[in-house]
């Protein structure tokens, strides 16, 4: 193996680990706030307000990741961030309606600075050839993260209605403990020389602060282009999509009382099976790069656009319209509800998200190579936005008519990419 598919392997591990502990977390957020509540009345935290904070701070930070990173450079940028998500986690341990809102600010920070290095080192790793192979395997290792904390809370919480604090400290500090080794394993990031084209320009910027000024006005001129901006249509939807299976989908079925005779631990078994088809995608993807993308990117999003569509098909049939908000008796189209179409509906959702993911970022490394910092701080920056206006109307707005939003969305976002992906086909075949 060469020195750039090690450093991808420790990428993904390294990811692997801090993100077993914060989508394990994201899923049972609303959960655990919940039984929070119940035990201390002064505690008045939201899990959905908490979601979009992350978010909202995720968006806007991404305008500065940029400049962050070119004067620390990937690594550093990858480990702040990192550093931020071992300190969400033990805000849980203090339960505090401003601890949790502060905590939620300072790791949309850190989110932001640790994407935009992942997306800036995953292309120094990679060339046109490897690009595809190189993101799906990240892919899959990262979303091996959905198995491990996630079975382990169906277990911690098998057969409880309500999360009991001695059960809440220990998924929580088990948690805390995995995040640190994620940073440990991101600490053996080695340094990889960027493989863009030189930029006069750039090197004329001789301070850091002209570096971070250079780099913030590079993001917002590309942002302005053609491509870019119907590229950030499907980026959006990413967001939207993100936000309900990693915050709504789960929250929904737990709440559904009639869905099983103890439907919290369901949430933990909708977390493996989305993690499961993240990880067949992004591994599929990853092994057989050199076949599944020899037509192009734009099939393989077409696919998972079907698939997410069959997904919101099913969840619309099988859980009440109240379902994201609190406890209910309600049913909606099936009576009684089927938890086994709850957890294919969450490995569709899982399986379509590595269909979109991996190809975005096979599109951005291979083809924005020389601007990949500002390329990447763009897609986490609409991706981003879109999970933080999704969290909060997922507070008031019903689940009927959130899969509305996530149907027009998803197909106008996939018309874009298809749009962009063969223009980009047409310019290779120009230049061959």
């Amino acid at each position: 193996m060469d020195r750039q598919f090690i450093m991808i392997l420790i990428l993904g591990f390294g990811f692997m680990f801090v993100f077993t502990a914060f989508q394990t977390m994201s899923n049972i957020e609303k959960t655990i706030l919940d039984s929070i509540s119940k035990d201390d009345e002064s505690f008045k935290g939201e899990g959905y307000t908490s979601l979009a904070i992350i978010y909202l701070f995720f968006a806007l930070s991404n305008w500065l990741a940029p400049s962050f990173m070119s004067v620390t450079g990937p690594r550093v940028s990858i480990i702040v961030g990192a550093l931020t998500y071992v300190g969400f986690m033990i805000s849980f341990l203090f339960p505090s309606t401003t601890l949790l809102y502060v905590a939620s600010a300072i790791i949309g920070v850190g989110a932001a600075l640790t994407w935009t290095g992942q997306g800036t080192y995953l292309a120094r790793c990679s060339n046109a050839d490897t690009i595809s192979r190189n993101s799906g395997i990240f892919w899959a290792l990262l979303q091996c993260s959905m198995f491990f904390g996630n079975l382990f809370v169906y277990y911690q919480f098998q057969d409880k209605t309500h999360i009991d604090k001695q059960t809440r400290d220990l998924v929580i500090g088990v948690l805390t403990a995995v995040a640190v080794l994620g940073i440990v394993f991101l600490l053996a990031l080695r340094f990889m020389a960027s493989n863009a084209e030189q930029d006069n320009e750039l090197e004329s910027k001789q301070t850091a602060c002209g570096h971070a000024v250079y780099a913030l006005k590079s993001a917002g001129k590309l942002f302005m282009t053609k491509k870019m901006l119907l590229l950030s249509l499907a980026f959006f939807y990413t967001g939207l999509e993100l936000s309900f299976f990693s915050g709504v989908f789960g929250s929904s079925i737990g709440f559904t009382t009639k869905i099983a005779a103890t439907p919290k631990e369901i949430v933990g078994l909708v977390g493996i099976c989305i993690g499961a088809g993240e990880v067949f995608g992004g591994g599929f993807f990853g092994i057989l790069a050199s076949k599944t993308t020899r037509y192009g990117r734009d099939p393989i999003v077409i696919a998972g656009y079907v698939m997410h569509m069959a997904a919101f098909f099913m969840t619309f049939l099988n859980l009440p319209n109240s379902a994201p908000f609190k406890d209910t008796t309600d049913i909606s189209y099936l009576d009684p509800p089927s938890a086994t179409m709850a957890l294919i509906c969450a490995f569709l959702l899982g399986l379509g998200d590595a269909c979109i993911n991996t190809q975005v970022y096979s599109m951005l490394g291979g083809e924005y190579v020389n601007n990949a910092v500002g390329a990447f701080a763009l897609f986490k920056f609409m991706q981003s936005v879109a999970a933080a206006i999704s969290f909060f109307y997922s507070a008031f707005l019903g689940l009927y008519v959130q899969l509305g939003i996530l149907v027009v969305s998803g197909t106008i976002g996939t018309i874009a990419f298809v749009i962009v992906e063969r223009s980009f086909k047409r310019q290779h075949r120009l230049e061959d």
